[in-house]
């Protein structure tokens, strides 16, 4: 199967190429006049989200393929922008200080210990950058969110992929004894995408205190806001603790802002100011979208709104898959993954043709559907078209 660059990639390394240059430090220099050879695992076996969103005819029915919240930005976002745009011409500074201390205030930390981005995507490309620039490894799950690892494989690191435990978690276990004393990360998606599970919390609590006396770990929360207790399942109990975890939270997914592009990065002071000087992403935040979020910043009558809304799109995809006689990874996320019964790319095809654009994998022997889930008229449209091909 072809490599196809996916669209971040595609929008990272076009910042790079033009005017940014001259801001980047000396071994990025260094890493664009001599790439790798060979940047990309060829032993992928699934499509990219741009391939995927690319490839839709015009007239797709249901845009289940991207993990995008299809209910929107909420009332006090689309408000604020509206509000605001008149003053889209100042620099966002003193916006972003305001969102920075909103989100300091309710976490806990100190406003040193935020940097923000245009969405999470920045922000893991200042990770992989900041942990490959010395070479050694970094330890993932297989499968996982593949930005972070992509990037560092792109210029010094070897990747370390461990495979997922039988119920298709992530290994702990496995993952700590696949540190070596060259591993210089460990990066962990919580929920993980694509399989949407979730971790015990005591038991990722644990293995943080534990492994980050070692080696860092960067968590990548971006799917957190979708679990029962939010707060109470995210790490951020470990970067009041000190410990060397570094947590990147978006408001891509609930918040609805995947064409907004508002995220951050929490973590130690130190290694925050050291990731800072590998991104540029606060300057690539609009006024607008900066001031949506502050509106919009646990908006819970929105975010319980959405997530109900969300929980009821995956009710009713359960219920599908049971009548066509289909399992599932049970999802704690807003997409489900399922085996399919024929070979992926000719299902993703399938899909396709009748309007549906989904995603699919092949791994632990299987072929993998994922699907987003949208609202119910888009979901009831994959219904009609699963039966048809299922």
């Amino acid at each position: 199967m072809p490599t196809t660059i996916n669209r971040r990639q595609l929008l990272k390394t076009g910042a790079l190429l033009t005017g940014g240059l001259g801001l980047l430090p000396a071994f990025v220099h260094k890493a664009l006049a001599h790439p790798p050879a060979e940047v990309f695992d060829p032993l992928r076996t699934w499509e990219t989200d741009e391939s995927v969103i690319l490839s839709a005819p015009p007239d797709i029915k249901a845009r289940l393929g991207a993990n995008e919240n299809p209910f929107g930005p909420s009332p006090k976002a689309k408000k604020a922008i509206q509000d605001t745009i008149g003053d889209s011409y100042r620099y966002p500074f003193m916006y972003s200080r305001e969102l920075v201390t909103k989100i300091a205030t309710f976490e806990g930390i100190q406003p040193m210990q935020i940097l923000l981005g245009a969405g999470s995507s920045p922000l893991l490309l200042a990770a992989a950058l900041y942990y490959s620039k010395d070479g050694g490894n970094i330890v993932t799950g297989d499968p996982s969110y593949e930005d972070l690892p992509e990037k560092a494989q792109q210029f010094k690191a070897t990747i370390i992929k461990v495979p997922l435990t039988a119920d298709y978690k992530l290994d702990l276990t496995a993952m700590e004894k696949a540190i070596t004393a060259d591993t210089k990360l460990v990066y962990i998606c919580n929920p993980n995408n694509p399989t949407a599970t979730a971790l015990d919390t005591a038991a990722l609590k644990a293995f943080c205190e534990r492994v980050s006396a070692k080696v860092p770990i960067f968590i990548d929360e971006a799917y957190i806001d979708y679990l029962d207790d939010p707060k109470g399942a995210s790490m951020m109990e470990c970067v009041r603790k000190g410990q060397n975890v570094i947590i990147a939270r978006t408001f891509s997914k609930l918040y609805g802002f995947a064409g907004l592009r508002v995220g951050y990065a929490v973590g130690p002071a130190s290694v925050i100011r050291s990731m800072n000087q590998y991104t540029n992403a606060g300057m690539c935040l609009s006024s607008t979208s900066i001031q949506a979020a502050n509106a919009c910043y646990n908006d819970t009558e929105y975010l319980n709104d959405a997530k109900a809304k969300t929980m009821a799109s995956k009710k009713f995809l359960y219920e599908v898959l049971e009548k066509e006689g289909y399992t599932w990874i049970p999802s704690a996320a807003n997409f489900v993954m399922f085996p399919l019964k024929m070979e992926a790319p000719k299902f993703g095809m399938e899909m396709m043709k009748r309007g549906v654009m989904i995603r699919t994998w092949r791994f632990a022997g299987k072929d993998w559907c994922r699907i987003s889930l949208g609202t119910m008229e888009e979901m009831e449209v994959f219904a009609k078209a699963f039966k048809e091909i299922s």
